[in-house]
């Protein structure tokens, strides 16, 4: 029998009626989704209001790395929950056991952490920890990047969407370019001449638009919301050591890269990076609200009693969250099996680029893989107008997917880490079915 079935029409009745209730009440300011209403999770498959079931590509915007509603998980925030909901800045055992266990899962040169809400709080206060440290402004970011929607993480972000309409944004924000092989400007060759390109845009932003106080360089291990961009293999590497040279803080943004989702626990080490802070976020609760700030102690040693505190960061349950989320990774080794199965989406998926009119590109590491529609894969034209279909259609026949790039034409693979091998090859089966529907109407 099959993981997905769907038995109405999209959006089914109930689901529909939800809609109609939420448009009313709720402002309508969300990106477009399949008009399905989720109704429940487990591991990798979604079931609706209307009772179909779909496998799921998009572990809700890559956050539910363990799986939907996990039994491990569930019942230790149910237990947390029974004790204490919220406390601000006291030490509880919850919160205790959530640092140890976090830092003894960090590279050894990461030795503190400290706990807020959201993957954009993390960015925040990475960005303000650089500024403290170095005693100087300028942080250097880059295009395509997405840092979070709050002031200071959409300024450093380069992405138009977050700022457009609310400027100015912050000052002392340097961008430069982010190598993008497959859109190479440069028509470069191979991905190392690519590289060596971008770093010499870097060094031309950098001396045209710095005042001279240089405090950090922030920078994803590949880039979510541009496309799922992916730099040639040693750039971050190059990156860091140009950060270095020039006396600068180092922070990567793991908030979606982390736990497991690249086929290790952390993207950077699979670059040999040791960055002086780090961005963690989504996975972390897999599902509650919960994310930190990891980083050097002599980094963190730069903040003074009371500079840095968050409401409901470092909550019980949240702590209880990290804990069992952590527990989980370990006890199923997931980041093995994410490495398994991504191995498994990019034979398939690039079987079907080879017969695809409109699938241009294929990339990815473990699982996290983006599927760049084109119009023409000479010209590689965009083509986002294909886009609506393709999820309209995937949920239709029980794949539910998101899009993302620059472009509006990338389509997110990234399911949660505990998906199967015949969940892998039913969910690729569908979305065969659904590009080849497209050419068969074009």
């Amino acid at each position: 029998m099959p993981f997905a079935q769907v038995n109405t029409a999209i959006p089914g009745p109930k689901s529909r009626d939800l809609i109609q209730r939420w448009t009313k009440v709720e402002a309508d300011t969300t990106g477009y989704q399949a008009q399905v209403v989720w109704d429940r999770g487990r591991g990798a498959i979604v079931t609706d209001v209307d009772g179909n079931t779909y496998i799921d590509w998009t572990s809700g915007v890559l956050v539910a790395n363990v799986g939907h509603a996990h039994p491990h998980l569930v019942g230790a925030l149910h237990e947390a929950g029974q004790k204490l909901l919220n406390n601000y800045e006291c030490p509880t055992e919850y919160r205790v056991r959530a640092a140890e266990k976090l830092v003894a899962a960090l590279p050894p040169h990461l030795d503190k952490c400290f706990f807020l809400s959201t993957g954009s709080e993390a960015v925040e206060a990475a960005l303000r920890i650089m500024k403290r440290k170095t005693g100087r402004f300028e942080i250097v970011g880059f295009h395509g990047a997405f840092h979070g929607r709050t002031y200071a993480a959409a300024s450093v972000g380069g992405m138009a969407g977050p700022k457009r309409g609310y400027g100015p944004a912050m000052p002392g924000v340097i961008r430069a370019p982010f190598p993008y092989f497959y859109r190479c400007p440069f028509g470069s060759k191979t991905e190392a001449e690519c590289a060596d390109k971008h770093l010499e845009l870097l060094d031309d932003a950098v001396r045209s638009a710095s005042c001279g106080s240089l405090a950090g360089v922030l920078v994803e291990t590949y880039q979510g919301a541009a496309g799922f961009i992916f730099p040639p293999v040693g750039y971050l590497k190059r990156l860091q050591d140009w950060a270095r040279q020039r006396q600068m803080l180092f922070t990567v943004d793991e908030v979606q890269s982390s736990y497991g989702r690249m086929g290790a626990m952390w993207g950077h080490v699979l670059e040999g990076l040791e960055p002086d802070l780090l961005s963690i976020g989504k996975g972390i609760g897999s599902g509650y609200p919960v994310s930190a700030i990891a980083g050097r102690g002599e980094v963190f040693a730069c903040l003074k009693k009371g500079e840095m505190s968050s409401t409901a960061g470092g909550n019980p349950v949240g702590s209880a969250a990290v804990v069992a989320v952590l527990e989980i990774m370990e006890r199923e080794n997931l980041c093995e099996n994410a490495r398994k199965m991504g191995d498994l989406f990019m034979h398939r998926l690039r079987k079907i680029q080879e017969k695809s009119r409109y699938l241009g590109d294929v990339r990815g590491r473990g699982l996290v893989i983006g599927l760049e529609i084109v119009k023409d894969k000479k010209t590689k034209e965009p083509a986002p107008d294909l886009i609506r279909p393709i999820i309209d259609n995937a949920a239709a026949n029980g794949l539910l997917i998101g899009s993302v790039g620059i472009h509006g034409n990338v389509i997110r693979v990234a399911p949660p880490l505990v998906i199967d091998d015949a969940q892998a090859h039913e969910s690729c089966d569908i979305m065969e079915k659904v590009l080849r529907g497209l050419e068969d109407k074009s």
